[in-house]
């Protein structure tokens, strides 16, 4: 297949064209997980408050495929820059194997993890109960969920986005379709409760892989996945996960941040976990629209990379800055304008909703300034440069904002607030370290 166009397609219209499907899909997703936390917030807060304990482990298994996924994709852009097909098919057939293998172990880790970490944050029996209910339904579907993200990844290197957008929009679909059904329960299906939204879930990812499958026949795109040649090579594998262990390190420490956080939080009271929580899903849908735009850009600076366009390069990442930019700005305006609505969605309590409003004012204006990490980032990894990225998402996620969360808690007696302006400081420090690594590394 002809694949000029990544290179001689204006820009901006290029970035439009390959980002929107998968600011749509990305959004539907972060979408999908909040109408589950809806649901689930309809059973009662300590449901709710299982929900945000369980989140971090969750997150970890489902940044391993999106991580791994994300090594996959850069090395299929630049084989195909390259025109080095044959190469890239053997990259996608052997990722895809890998990935099914990842999914496999964190299977059988999240059961392991689980029991312990619910117990470290919590002595409650029922919110333990909950957490413990949720998350052994959903870590049976670790392998079908880490398969499709290969999956998404391979196709979204090749170019074809509305295909990946369809897959994760029917995903959705069925999720929350089947979150009322089996939570609450209609006509002879009884009410399954959390495990409801746990079964929800794990069956919309179900649907996503099926459909890669079903369309991979039906449709076959240029890169082509077979078992003859799955067997792992050390080149390949290598350069899968130089990238791949970088950015599953990179969504991982938002697992770390969320857990070392409700560590700070929990002495207070489980409410402020909870609007933690509920913040992190709200801000799921500003991030995942921006992280839509990345993974738009991520081929497109990959592909023009290899074949030597570096100015190209350059013009994609600005540009690309700027679109995220302007999302941050409405997300911000958005949380300042109406965070005690967007905090009465998930609960009842105006005590809850009052702490909530109050964390979504403080935290929000750091979204703005984390348009230069979040493109900066993606960019990097687009190129190859995983531990570059890393050292970016370490500075959002550890350096700055574990220390200044707990100084300005504990130590400066800001309390819970102090957790919450944490965010905006570590989102600055972070923009200015990303400023000068990506010039450094590419500039």
């Amino acid at each position: 297949m002809n694949q000029d166009y990544m290179k001689e397609k204006p820009v901006f219209l290029l970035l439009v064209s390959m980002g929107v499907p998968m600011i749509v899909s990305m959004i539907a997703g972060a979408l999908y997980n909040i109408v589950d936390s809806i649901f689930v917030a309809g059973i009662s807060e300590d449901a709710m408050t299982a929900l945000s304990l369980v989140f971090p482990i969750q997150n970890l298994a489902h940044a391993a495929g999106i991580g791994f996924g994300i090594g996959i994709n850069a090395m299929i852009a630049r084989l195909l820059g390259e025109n080095r097909l044959d190469e890239a098919n053997a990259a996608a057939s052997q990722g895809l194997f890998l990935s099914l293998l990842h999914g496999l172990a964190l299977m059988a880790a999240g059961y392991l993890i689980m029991p312990h970490f619910l117990s470290m944050f919590t002595e409650d029996p029922q919110i333990i109960a909950y957490g413990l209910e949720y998350s052994s339904i959903v870590f049976l579907f670790a392998a079908i969920d880490n398969m499709g993200m290969a999956y998404e990844k391979i196709y979204q290197a090749a170019g074809k986005m509305v295909t990946s957008m369809n897959s994760v929009l029917l995903g959705c679909v069925v999720n929350i379709i089947l979150d009322p059904i089996l939570i609450f329960g209609l006509g002879p299906i009884p009410a399954y409760g959390i495990r409801g939204a746990a079964w929800a879930t794990g069956l919309g990812q179900t649907a996503s892989l099926v459909f890669y499958l079903i369309i991979s026949r039906w449709r076959p795109i240029h890169v082509r996945v077979s078992p003859r040649q799955m067997r792992p090579e050390a080149g390949l594998c290598r350069g899968m996960y130089s990238v791949g262990v970088a950015a599953t390190l990179n969504l991982a420490l938002t697992s770390l941040l969320l857990t070392a956080l409700n560590g700070i939080l929990a002495p207070f009271s489980q409410v402020y976990i909870l609007v933690l929580g509920v913040y992190y899903k709200l801000q799921a849908l500003l991030y995942q629209a921006a992280n839509g735009l990345v993974q738009g850009m991520r081929p497109l600076i990959g592909f023009n990379y290899g074949a030597g366009e570096r100015e190209r390069v350059r013009r994609i990442y600005h540009c690309a800055m700027g679109i995220i930019a302007g999302i941050m700005i409405s997300g911000t305006l958005l949380c300042q304008a109406a965070p005690g609505w967007l905090m009465s969605l998930f609960t009842e309590n105006p005590d809850t909703i009052a702490i909530g409003r109050d964390a979504l004012r403080i935290i929000s204006p750091g979204f703005i300034v984390s348009a230069v990490s979040v493109a900066a980032s993606g960019a990097l990894e687009g190129l190859g440069r995983g531990f570059a990225s890393l050292k970016i998402s370490l500075m959002r996620y550890v350096i700055v904002i574990i220390p200044a969360a707990f100084l300005l808690s504990r130590m400066l007696g800001l309390g819970p607030a102090g957790v919450w302006h944490a965010f905006w400081i570590a989102e600055t420090a972070a923009a200015v370290f990303s400023f000068f690594t990506y010039r450094r590394e590419v500039e």
